[in-house]
């Protein structure tokens, strides 16, 4: 059980703007061949996508802060990024698993207004597919 809870919480971790690698802990998991790798995944997915409702919320909030000299974003990078999601909209949420660009991504989604059904419906197919293809490998690798 404790294997289940560290991976749900390293997954949120992750998903939001602290660092952390879920995918070890996943990786670690699977290894370990003691687990059901579907409860696993289905684990993994829902701690980082709850991580990135968070980051959602925050986006919905986080203009209220702008022009304090805390904010995390200058005016140029604020406005670059709400161009690019006005540019490709919901579908670059596809991208919310990746990377530097993954986290943010969802923040401004939240800035954007991105209706919450919708964004959890995408981020969950982008993280679950990620996690699904991450398990796959080490699968395919162990076997």
């Amino acid at each position: 059980m404790i294997g289940y809870v560290v991976l749900f919480v390293s997954a949120l971790i992750a998903a939001t703007v602290l660092p952390m690698q879920s995918e070890a802990v996943l990786v670690g998991l699977l290894l370990q061949e003691t687990r059901s790798v579907v409860l696993l995944l289905v684990v993994a997915t829902c701690g980082n996508v709850l991580g990135s409702v968070i980051n959602w919320y925050l986006g919905r909030f986080l203009l209220r802060w702008k022009g304090h000299r805390f904010f995390p974003a200058s005016d140029a990078q604020l406005t670059r990024a709400q161009c690019w999601y006005q540019r490709y909209g919901r579908w670059s949420l596809l991208l919310s698993w990746a990377p530097i660009v993954g986290d943010p991504l969802t923040v401004v989604a939240g800035i954007m207004r991105e209706p919450l059904p919708r964004f959890i419906a995408v981020v969950t197919l982008a993280k679950g597919a990620r996690y699904v293809a991450l398990a796959a490998l080490i699968l395919a690798w162990l076997h």
